[in-house]
């Protein structure tokens, strides 16, 4: 079913501008498509077929594994944009130098990790990936060091966060472009692992590719795996999310929703007149605290975010323990 929202609908907060130039609205509702797109995406409903899907499904790993082997540590941008975006990643704090415990969940070759190391000395991360590949690639990095970070190779699917990470650890957990290229029967056992190293009361920030994206719409007939859901030429795959389901997903493992909203940019290219309209999910989730209501740990984290504040405060902490 395609949604036909009126424009206004999908931009429902102020346009910004950003630091490459595209522009940004944060809205609860989808792209609205052109009647091509419409008509492009409902002409096709032909699957890859069970035998292929459930190859892929087994080669996941090795797909993974040969993407970072042609790309190396070229193919995506430093994700500096992330303090920026999640405010939490520095303002969550009862005081100044407190130290905080990260998890990049899906870190790739660190492209969010050694920025967010770099910006905030008072971070230790664990970051982990499916692949083994990818973790080498971080643990190469001259940045990389020990005592303010541990990698490690894991399928989030099926290996116990816990043989790595202490219970109920860590403050924050960063699933940013991860949750999409995992199979969406899967996706819950991923948010069920985290769960348990979370610490109550903080959050998991997530972002990732949104329903009509453009990436979406640029999928050719034959690379449908199921709804909102396709293959790459190199065998990774993607979903695209909507916010019902990503909230669902997560609400159906024990968390609280705090934030949950597209992110709508149009990334402008002056010089060939092109206009890409990119379409991302941005959330912020929460374990419950321990004896607190329902009601209360989400009025804690509302309270932070419209407080003007853009982020925790001691007095009202979004991510207090």
């Amino acid at each position: 079913m395609f949604h036909a929202n009126t424009l206004a609908d999908c931009l429902t907060t102020v346009t910004t501008s950003t630091e490459d130039g595209a522009f940004q609205t944060k809205g609860h509702n989808t792209r609205l498509l052109s009647p091509e797109e419409a008509e492009r995406l409902a002409k096709d409903r032909v699957l890859v077929s069970d035998f292929k899907q459930l190859k892929l499904e087994k080669e996941a790993q090795k797909n993974w594994d040969l993407f970072y082997k042609r790309n190396s540590t070229n193919f995506f941008k430093d994700r500096h944009w992330t303090t920026r975006e999640f405010q939490e990643l520095k303002a969550c704090r009862e005081f100044a130098d407190q130290k905080l415990t990260i998890l990049e969940a899906g870190c790739g070759v660190g492209n969010c990790l050694f920025p967010l190391l770099e910006e905030d000395l008072n971070i230790f991360a664990y970051a982990c990936d499916f692949s083994p590949r990818a973790v080498e690639y971080v643990k190469k990095n001259s940045l990389y060091s020990t005592e303010r970070c541990k990698v490690f190779q894991c399928d989030l699917t099926k290996d116990d966060l816990l043989e790595n990470i202490p219970a109920d650890s860590v403050d924050v957990v960063t699933l940013i472009f991860v949750l999409s290229a995992i199979h969406p029967d899967k996706m819950h056992l991923v948010l069920k692992n985290i769960y348990k190293i979370l610490k109550p009361g903080k959050c998991v920030l997530f972002r990732d590719y949104g329903l009509y994206d453009h990436a979406m719409l640029r999928f050719k007939s034959g690379s449908k795996l199921g709804e909102n859901f396709y293959v790459r030429q190199d065998g990774t795959r993607s979903y695209f999310f909507t916010t019902e389901f990503l909230s669902q997903l997560f609400r159906a493992e024990g968390y609280e929703e705090v934030v949950n909203e597209y992110v709508h940019r149009e990334t402008v290219n002056r010089k060939e007149d092109l206009r890409v309209p990119r379409v991302f999910l941005q959330s912020k989730f929460q374990k419950p605290f321990r004896g607190a209501g329902k009601a209360q740990s989400i009025y804690r984290c509302h309270q932070s975010e419209g407080d003007g504040t853009g982020g925790c405060t001691a007095e009202v902490p979004l991510c207090a323990g």
